[in-house]
């Protein structure tokens, strides 16, 4: 993830909220619009937030528009065709290499990731 994308991720975020994982999205539902913007997923130590940003211009996101408490699951991951998983009514499509971020994050909930061995670094 960009540093300039992740820092605008964190700027949206409340002050003193620790961003825990930034996934990449691209939200595909139809119900209420916003088929094909690019959104992030920010999963955070108080909640998990949906950011946009315009559908118009690129550089990142500009607002939070969603969110859920952090005991809400990402997962289950959906892989036919594209890794997709559902948050709230919403789906969103995602790469390859963040599902292990989504699964991360669900496995944070059940306190099943170790402890890290370095938390100073």
């Amino acid at each position: 993830m960009p540093a300039p994308i992740r820092r605008r991720c964190q700027d949206l975020l409340e002050p003193g909220e620790q961003l825990g994982y930034l996934i990449p999205v691209t939200a595909v539902w139809l119900g209420a619009v916003m088929a094909g913007i690019d959104c992030y997923v920010a999963v955070t130590d108080r909640r998990i937030a949906v950011l946009t940003g315009s559908p118009v211009r690129r550089g990142g996101p500009t607002e939070v528009n969603l969110q859920y408490p952090r005991t809400t699951r990402l997962g289950p991951v959906d892989f036919a065709p594209t890794p997709t998983f559902r948050l709230g009514k919403r789906s969103y499509e995602i790469e390859d290499e963040y599902v292990a971020a989504v699964h991360a994050a669900d496995a944070e909930l059940a306190g099943l990731l170790p402890e890290d061995p370095f938390p100073d670094i």
